[in-house]
């Protein structure tokens, strides 16, 4: 599926998840999300309304899909590697070409994206400096690296123009794992992040920093809730994808800060 229609699509699943939650009293002292879970986290934010979030994160997955032409980028994961390292693969790789650390996930998983070769070039240089294992990535298009310079032009001024509130509670953001508590910073962050590595590690850094201790991955899949168990031991994750899952997120809700996140 092409990503101008897979971010809706997750969005709006991610959303109709929190409203169950919301509905039954479930509320987040802190927001976060991965790549495309960062505007669902707005939404549960209340940064902007779900209506507009839906018509933009399609415009976002267009403009990202018409900036690289199909073929012409590609991602694939580090396995077993420090980020640094990671960083080093894709300097030495790059040959002129744009390769670049996108998703730097914790747990010694780091996603490179860029042009064709070059991912494929920093793949072996991983390998050589110790990597475990390079898994090319299914994707339509290589998110977040400077390959998505001309998306991230177009979408700012559609992004700025939105109609935004300061969020109800803090959003941690990808670019830089701050917590936004107004929209400006917040909708400057969004921008950024289009052509930005997603530095999920620092962000469920940040929010143990903050003393969240409860995680619950809404939306489609559980990657991020293995992720959050690996960076942060001692956090209680669960996630919250179909009616089955509720009780056991209820059960497991027994601090009184959680955050709710979904991913791309």
């Amino acid at each position: 599926m092409l990503t101008e229609h897979a971010q809706p699509a997750i969005l709006t699943v991610s959303i109709a998840a929190y409203r169950v939650l919301s509905a039954r009293g479930i509320e987040p002292a802190f927001v976060a999300g991965h790549s495309l879970g960062e505007y669902s986290a707005h939404v549960a934010a209340g940064t902007m309304a779900f209506g507009d979030a839906v018509r933009i994160v399609r415009r976002r997955g267009m403009y990202m899909q018409e900036a690289v032409p199909v073929g012409a980028g590609a991602m694939a994961a580090i396995l077993g590697l420090d980020a640094d390292t990671v960083a080093r693969a894709c300097e030495e790789a790059a040959q002129g070409e744009v390769v670049s650390p996108a998703n730097i996930n914790g747990a010694g998983q780091v996603v490179i994206a860029g042009a064709t070769a070059a991912v494929q070039r920093a793949g072996t240089r991983a390998k050589e400096l110790g990597a475990r294992r390079v898994i090319p990535l299914a994707v339509s298009a290589p998110f977040h690296c400077a390959m998505l310079k001309p998306a991230e032009a177009r979408l700012a001024p559609e992004l700025r123009a939105l109609d935004t509130r300061n969020p109800r509670v803090p959003v941690v953001a990808n670019v830089d794992a701050e917590p936004k508590r107004d929209a400006a910073s917040a909708i400057d962050a969004l921008v950024k992040q289009v052509s930005a590595p997603v530095r999920w590690e620092q962000v469920v850094r940040r929010l143990a920093s903050e003393g969240v201790t409860n995680y619950v991955e809404v939306g489609p899949g559980t990657v991020l809730s293995g992720l959050v168990k690996k960076i942060h031991k001692e956090a209680i994750v669960c996630n919250f994808a179909a009616p089955d899952d509720l009780a056991a997120v209820e059960g497991a809700l027994a601090s009184s800060k959680f955050e709710v996140r979904s991913r791309k």
